[in-house]
């Protein structure tokens, strides 16, 4: 959890990031440099009726903290100049990295890399989604399982320059639903390794203890049942899931 001035001390607003849906501030506290998201400026959404997506990231960021891989960056909930919202330490990432790409269908690279999908673009070529093949984007897949996210865009996805992997914008998880939608299609199939498997089975306690607890402050007793059955069939299957139902597999737009 964050340092405790932190959560006390005033949040001062720097700017705003316009390409956000929900109201999304650049701000400060002290010296450090965080993402402001109040309750207050989310947007209704036809498939997620129920909560708060504030409520939903700092949900993300328990379950990635049990899970011990650094997915989420620190995120807490505290008032703001908005109201209540979620505030999440802000990232510096590497522009000369790019964990998610589309390139010419003829060009995918044969080693380092997973094929995702192929389409058309605006001028009529193909070309296809690819994204790196490494341990950090291999667990972020992983814990877009667990909590069911149904918005991994590849811009959700920070490169930083010592090659670990952050995941942002995690108001889309934890529906009761089958949701997932993920531009991290890559190991579909492919069998969990054993450090996997072990988070997995982190997050199935963490479920009956302490995390729990927490959760329960977030997020809705049916919600939570759903992350012990989605750990539960991950772990039965011991493979990564597939896409399933009618609905789209991947976010669009997919950046």
């Amino acid at each position: 959890m964050p340092a405790p001035d932190l959560l006390t001390a005033e949040l001062t607003l720097t700017g705003r990031i316009t390409a956000a849906s929900n109201a999304t501030f650049l701000g400060s506290i002290g010296h450090t440099t965080v993402v402001y998201k109040p309750i207050a400026g989310e947007q209704p959404l036809w498939d997620f009726p129920n909560g708060f997506l504030a409520h939903r990231e700092v949900a993300a960021y328990l379950v990635s903290e049990v899970l011990g891989w650094n997915v989420v960056p620190c995120t807490w909930l505290r008032d703001g100049p908005f109201g209540e919202g979620m505030v999440q330490l802000w990232q510096e990432t590497d522009p000369d990295q790019n964990a998610v790409d589309l390139v010419a269908s003829d060009d995918v690279p044969e080693i380092g890399w997973k094929h995702v999908l192929e389409g058309q673009d605006e001028n009529g070529r193909m070309v296809a989604l690819i994204h790196e093949d490494s341990p950090a984007l291999r667990r972020m897949a992983v814990f877009d399982a667990v909590v069911n996210n149904a918005d991994r865009k590849g811009d959700h996805i920070l490169a930083m320059s010592d090659g670990h992997r952050h995941g942002v914008d995690h108001g889309l998880t934890f529906h009761r639903d089958h949701k997932l939608r993920t531009v991290l299609w890559g190991w579909l199939g492919d069998a969990l390794t054993a450090e996997e498997r072990d988070g997995i089975d982190r997050v199935s306690e963490g479920l009956r203890g302490e995390l729990g607890r927490n959760l329960a402050d977030l997020l809705s007793a049916e919600e939570i049942a759903s992350v012990a059955a989605r750990c539960a069939r991950l772990r039965l299957a011991g493979r990564f899931p597939a896409p399933s139902g009618q609905m789209s597999a991947v976010p669009w737009p997919l950046f």
